[in-house]
């Protein structure tokens, strides 16, 4: 029985010090958010500060420290080739751009989800529209379009010795993707939510070859469908189930939840029942979600429980952990733009919800909360030496202890504590 639990006790702790831990099923847990600008920010000298106020030399490892072990990395075509009204400079990774931040975040031991825009600028509900240079291509030439650009992009990251672990073949692509130039009859005839079934087998036609460029580069990589209609579960569901139908290799089902966007928690825990009872073979992940710790989003408002203020933003991320943890097939969750940070920097653009406070630099407290989902450093619970409870605590070894001296323990459920002597 002491071996046994001795290899229980050991597994647990090599868990806590990779920053994981297992989901329901056995498998990992995964935490962290898009970090697609963080080179930009270093670039313009923003000042990242920890909890204490000091500063952070680097921010990667810092997040692993505080229990992070995923991170998200964006990529457009040709994002100069974009001169719509709403160019945004913040659209502007590449391939061969984001490679000196993927190889960081894979030597920082963190697993890595890259994620295909499959346009010039951001895709999304919205917009969807195909880069300038692919723009005048038949179907049949996109299909092969996408399979060459796929592959040949992995392959670059491949080259360099970085491999992605998770890859979306498009972003937000509820209704599609690809749909044609901006402002043309023809960009609104491809979305797939007119109910066109040539839309619908044009979509999978593209996913079928995204995704075989995918497998045969990165046949380990998870791939993830990502959509944003948890509000509107008869459309999240009617669009997984066209996968299937059509036959669509993936592994994950990707989400999108906003609540300023999407309603309460509970919009989002009633998508995923809903997907958890319909797609019993697929895991699930919030792969974009965010919330504010000062200002209000235009154009909506807060939900009562949680005001916009750092305490707000904690509460709001305690209760989604919370909820993500009560389903086992839901074993990842991505912050996005959780690096923004105009502090020390005269940077332009603006964002709300990020981990860091813009106007003093320092950490916000949900960062913290966040890292709870995987089980890493944030989720060590901290105790007095006289007050651990009626559970019986054992050392590194295994060795039950009865009189614990100040360190980590595991206790007799398996959840890590850190005892804390007084006076120490």
């Amino acid at each position: 029985m002491k071996d046994r639990l001795l290899i229980l006790l050991t597994a647990g702790w090599m868990m806590l010090l990779s920053g994981v831990t297992a989901s329901a099923d056995g498998g990992k847990r995964y935490v962290g958010g898009d970090i697609s600008l963080l080179p930009a920010y270093e670039d313009a000298g923003a000042k990242y500060l920890d909890h204490n106020g000091r500063p952070i030399a680097d921010l990667i490892p810092y997040l692993g420290k505080e229990g992070m072990n995923a991170m998200r990395v964006r990529v457009f075509v040709n994002p100069s080739d974009y001169t719509g009204k709403d160019a945004d400079p913040n659209a502007c990774q590449t391939v061969e751009n984001v490679i000196p931040l993927c190889r960081r975040i894979k030597e920082a031991g963190m697993s890595l989800m890259l994620d295909f825009h499959y346009s010039d600028t951001w895709a999304d509900p919205a917009q969807q529209y195909t880069p300038k240079q692919w723009a005048s291509m038949t179907d049949e030439e996109l299909y092969e379009e996408i399979y060459r650009y796929t592959r040949e992009s992995l392959m670059k990251l491949r080259g360099e010795g970085i491999v992605p672990d998770f890859i979306q073949p498009g972003n937000e692509i509820s209704y599609g993707m690809l749909w044609g130039p901006e402002g043309t009859p023809e960009s609104e005839q491809k979305k797939t939510f007119l109910g066109s079934e040539s839309n619908w087998n044009r979509l999978g036609n593209l996913l079928r070859n995204a995704i075989k460029g995918c497998r045969e580069i990165c046949p380990a990589a998870g791939i993830v469908l990502h959509t944003e209609r948890t509000a509107d579960v008869e459309v999240q569901d009617n669009f997984y189930d066209r996968m299937g139908k059509m036959g669509i290799d993936y592994d994950i089902i990707g989400l999108s939840y906003y609540p300023y966007f999407h309603g309460p928690l509970s919009s989002l825990e009633n998508a995923i029942n809903s997907l958890e009872s319909k797609f019993k073979d697929k895991r699930i992940m919030v792969v974009e979600t965010g919330y504010s710790y000062k200002w209000e989003v235009p154009g909506t408002s807060c939900p009562v429980d949680y005001p916009y203020s750092e305490d707000g933003q904690d509460r709001f991320v305690k209760d989604l952990v919370d909820m993500l943890l009560k389903h086992e097939s839901v074993d990842g969750l991505f912050w996005w733009w959780l690096e923004y940070n105009a502090y020390g920097t005269t940077l332009s653009g603006w964002y709300n919800a990020p981990l860091f406070d813009s106007t003093n630099g320092k950490v916000l407290k949900a960062l913290k909360t966040l890292c709870t989902f995987s089980g890493g450093a944030g989720a060590v619970d901290e105790i007095e030496a006289d007050d651990k409870g009626d559970l019986d605590l054992y050392d590194l070894l295994g060795n039950k202890v009865t009189y614990p001296a100040s360190g980590i323990y595991i206790r007799e459920d398996g959840r890590k504590v850190m005892v804390r002597r007084g006076g120490r």
